[in-house]
């Protein structure tokens, strides 16, 4: 195999969407069906609305369609709907939204408690789609039952959190998501064990898949950005380490 350019890995990783509040100037452009464009806003660190991240047309900054906590991932759903995956309890969650039917709200309805509650995303619109998938799923491949309005998505690769029973079991996995066709693929990161690594303080926070190697790399909080080997499930080689 042809040797796998760091500088392009660099290149896609700072592209990558990771999860808010800390990514959010990676997340996707946003327009509607019917041509409205939209702006992601960060409300700062400190207040009622502090590190929330808002949706709003871009003529209505003050008018926000969606809001999203921690840890939220928004990504595109062909043609021209918006999807978002965040951990939700033991399961991690998927919903759609048609951007055109999202209902603008004031931003007090949620100033205060939202950003302490578990709820991970606010809209005064229903989502056309809403499923989970459950953690801790056995490692390989998975038939999964995905809504119909979310299967234009080709691949989605979500790294998180996973089940251990002792210091030296994966605490970390990468699922990846074929959508369009109804599976999963769970890959338990076996290098990232609480032996190894402060689990919590340190975690991987985003992921992508080479174009052109077709194998997937991505950024672990406090250590560095690395690139897993074929099997999905070991480190080939670091592309940065944290200083």
């Amino acid at each position: 195999m042809a040797e796998i350019s760091t500088s392009r890995l660099r290149e896609v990783l700072i592209r990558t969407i990771g999860p808010t509040p800390w990514y959010w100037k990676t997340f996707p452009r946003v327009h509607s069906a019917a041509g409205q464009r939209f702006a992601w806003t960060h409300h700062g660190s400190e207040g009622p609305l502090g590190y929330l991240i808002s949706l709003a047309l871009q003529r209505e900054a003050e008018k926000p369609r969606l809001a999203l906590n921690t840890y939220c991932r928004p990504f595109f759903v062909p043609p021209d709907h918006l999807g978002i995956w965040c951990p939700e309890g033991r399961s991690i969650r998927f919903v759609c939204f048609d951007l055109d039917q999202l209902k603008a709200f004031d931003l007090i309805e949620i100033a205060g408690w939202f950003k302490q509650s578990p709820d991970r995303i606010y809209a005064a619109t229903a989502p056309l789609a809403d499923f989970e998938v459950a953690l801790g799923l056995d490692a390989g491949m998975h038939k999964i039952e995905v809504p119909t309005e979310l299967r234009s998505v080709d691949e989605l690769i979500v790294p998180t959190s996973y089940p251990t029973k002792g210091s030296d079991d994966p605490a970390f996995a990468v699922y990846v998501f074929y959508l369009q066709a109804g599976l999963l693929e769970v890959l338990p990161q076996k290098w990232f064990t609480a032996s190894q690594y402060e689990v919590g303080k340190q975690w991987i926070t985003r992921a992508a898949r080479d174009p052109e190697s077709h194998r997937i790399f991505g950024e672990c909080f406090g250590a560095g950005s690395f690139l897993l080997q074929e099997d999905g499930c070991r480190i080939d080689q670091w592309i940065e380490t944290s200083k």
